[in-house]
């Protein structure tokens, strides 16, 4: 088995998780492929309420 350079490095992957955050993004995942390319999934938020009822929605959901 011959030994070839990995597709990535940690360097690749810190640069990409400090972009990320300098861009406000709040990291949920990170997946990289056998090619080395780095996706950067980002963590789901609660929706914010336009309104009333979707307020009063919001907040019976959480209780539940």
């Amino acid at each position: 088995m011959a030994n070839r350079p990995a597709p990535f490095r940690q360097a690749d992957l810190s640069r990409a998780l400090k972009a990320a955050a300098a861009a406000g993004l709040d990291v949920g995942r990170v997946e990289i492929d056998a090619t080395g390319k780095i996706v950067i999934v980002t963590a789901k938020e609660a929706p914010t309420p336009q309104n009333d009822l979707d307020d009063w929605m919001c907040r019976r959901a959480r209780s539940a």
